[in-house]
């Protein structure tokens, strides 16, 4: 996608809709629905109205972490982003610096040997890059055996310059969050989600639509570089593979909640097409040339132009769809990031799919 759409400041959601105005809830955000190049606006809630019996979403189970803890090199103060835990215990860390405004701004990672004084007397250390692309994330080992133990007792949700002021953990949990077997979870909110309420998924429910839950723990993004996503732990349960399978075979459309949901699935079909059960790592990354095997749409939130994730929407719908739609968004005043409006693509053709003038209006 063109770099050259910059969002205006004012368009980020700085508070949580339900905390916008009296009588507001989770799902009191804008939609902004495509299809093609076809483009219409309506109400979150209206949103069972846009899908029809047979369709199927998968959304993402994973809660979110109190993953920012503080800390100290010396006698300066860091903020330390706990992001992913490896399988030898080291975990994945990011160390920011204290604006002054309740907020972080970005550090240089390392150097290697670096440590971290954490609450508690817990010591972090520095040990060699996550990637040799890039210096951000750290792999670093803790002296706490139980790090979610520490986040639970001492950390708090990341957030960044663009939100008003911190929100409890429970602001960041979705309503398809379940507790993990381990206990783990994600950095960041799996935020498409966050606009669905108990409520809105019962009348889904009852209109016919389906629901498959995956796993993906998402790690921490970066709100000033534009890199591609790390390694992710995740998993597709067997029932949830079977309920894709038998939708993908029937007239039902595959609808991804989140780019989380779409980096999980994909990650798991077979070379004939097949969704299995599988978990563990991925490192996919779905980009145009690539192509996706097994949704046929997507809703998201609005992220900046130039996030590498925004090539996995075009390899949905096309970059001629997307420029489009983010052009809509931003003449329409949509707000964005985790607290803001959110986007359904839907498919343009396909044999069980109706035209997109019925599915737009």
């Amino acid at each position: 996608m063109t770099t050259t759409v910059r969002v205006p400041e004012e368009r980020s959601a700085r508070v949580p809709a339900e905390q916008r105005g009296p009588g507001r809830d989770r799902d009191s955000v804008r939609l902004l629905v495509s299809c093609g190049t076809e483009v219409s606006h309506h109400a979150f809630v209206e949103l069972p109205r846009r899908l029809r019996a047979g369709d199927l979403l998968i959304v993402n189970t994973s809660p979110t972490l109190a993953a920012a803890v503080d800390g100290w090199i010396g006698h300066a103060r860091v903020v330390v982003h706990f992001s992913t835990r490896g399988d030898d215990g080291r975990w994945a860390v990011e160390l920011r610096d204290p604006d002054g405004r309740g907020t972080t701004r970005a550090r240089a990672g390392g150097p290697a040997g670096t440590e971290v004084r954490l609450a508690g007397d817990v010591r972090l250390v520095l040990e060699e890059p996550l990637t040799p692309y890039g210096s951000r994330l750290w792999w670093g080992r803790v002296s706490e055996p139980d790090v979610l133990r520490l986040l639970r007792r001492h950390g708090r949700p990341i957030r960044y310059s663009y939100t008003q002021r911190d929100q409890p953990l429970s602001v960041y949990q979705t309503v398809f969050a379940l507790p993990s077997a381990d206990g783990g979870g994600s950095a960041e909110m799996p935020s498409a989600a966050r606009p669905f309420t108990a409520r809105l998924v019962a009348e889904l429910v009852s209109r016919g639509v389906q629901f498959a839950p995956i796993t993906l723990h998402t790690g921490v993004a970066s709100a000033e570089a534009h890199e591609p996503p790390y390694p992710e732990r995740y998993e597709v349960p067997e029932a949830s593979a079977r309920l894709i399978n038998a939708a993908r075979a029937g007239e039902g459309r595959i609808l991804a909640v989140g780019t989380t949901a779409v980096r999980a699935v994909e990650s798991a079909v077979d070379a004939g097409g097949v969704v299995r059960a599988r978990k563990g790592w991925t490192d996919l990354v779905v980009t145009p040339e690539r192509g996706v095997r097994v949704v046929d749409g997507l809703l998201t939130g609005l992220h900046e132009p130039e996030a590498s994730h925004l090539l996995m929407l075009e390899a949905i719908a096309g970059r001629a769809a997307i420029e489009r739609s983010y052009g809509e968004a931003l003449s329409g005043l949509y707000l964005w990031h985790e607290f803001g409006d959110v986007h359904l693509i839907l498919p343009e053709e396909g044999p069980h799919t109706e035209s997109c003038s019925s599915n737009c209006r």
